[in-house]
């Protein structure tokens, strides 16, 4: 029964919290991700996908997302965002795309663009001990092993070869398998020859930041040129460890 004084106050309005429907400050962020321009929905569907999972590592995060090959999605997006809100590009190295077209596309707005998940200093720590643990369910000693890094390139800059170059140098340090192989779809030396030799206790890593052609037909079509009899994985974007560390990343971000 509520208590009533003489000025016709209802002591429960203080005495009893009423309840809210916000229990914390909600985190928002954007993923941008190349796409698939010959068929984008698929693509789109999947980031939208892989958005969730970054969404449901941290409490309170909300992550959009578009990729650059959908006609006007990235801007639809925008629209119903602040220039506060951070957007994380889905790319492996800081090239055309992050450097260039993304901003292009973002026209005057002042979102920031944080560093792309391949130059992430945490990652060749965290995908070691990712690959270490397929090594071991498969009982192949980490010392008898081999790993073939399958990668990009370009034929026009060297900065993507770098990073998958520089990237492989720091996961050997975490996980010194007999042989690690660096290959590329658009430049020398290519996955085949990356691959050759390299025996069935082997992993073979697509270090693209999102399934599509290169990492579903160019690099199972390399991977049998070479012969080789290894383990193909997927793509490291899609590694269980992945999500939490972009959000990891977008929480510190919005501090």
């Amino acid at each position: 029964m509520d208590v009533v004084d003489a000025l016709g106050v209802s002591w429960v309005d203080f005495a009893v919290p009423r309840p809210t429907t916000r229990t914390m400050t909600e985190t928002t962020a954007l993923i941008v991700a190349h796409g698939q321009p010959s068929d984008p929905d698929p693509a789109e569907a999947a980031l939208t996908r892989f958005a969730a999972r970054v969404a449901a590592s941290v409490p309170g995060l909300s992550v959009h997302s578009a990729t650059l090959a959908a006609p006007t999605r990235l801007e639809a997006v925008l629209e119903g965002l602040p220039e506060t809100v951070p957007i994380y590009p889905l790319f492996m190295a800081r090239g055309w795309f992050v450097t260039s077209a993304l901003p292009r596309r973002l026209g005057g707005r002042a979102n920031p663009i944080l560093d792309p998940l391949g130059i992430d200093p945490d990652l060749p720590a965290l995908i070691a001990a990712h690959l270490s643990t397929e090594l071991e369910q498969r009982g192949w000693p980490v010392a008898e092993s081999g790993l073939v890094l399958a990668a990009h390139g370009s034929g026009r800059s060297r900065n993507p070869s770098a990073v998958a170059n520089g990237f492989a140098e720091h996961l050997r340090a975490h996980l010194p398998v007999a042989r690690l192989s660096v290959g590329f779809v658009e430049e020398a030396p290519s996955i085949t020859e990356a691959a050759s030799g390299h025996g069935a206790m082997s992993l073979c890593l697509p270090f693209f930041a999102c399934a599509g052609g290169h990492a579903n037909e160019d690099v199972p079509q390399a991977l049998e040129q070479a012969g080789y009899a290894g383990a193909l994985l997927p793509v490291l974007g899609d590694l269980p460890p992945v999500p939490a560390l972009i959000a990891r990343r977008i929480s510190e971000a919005c501090r």
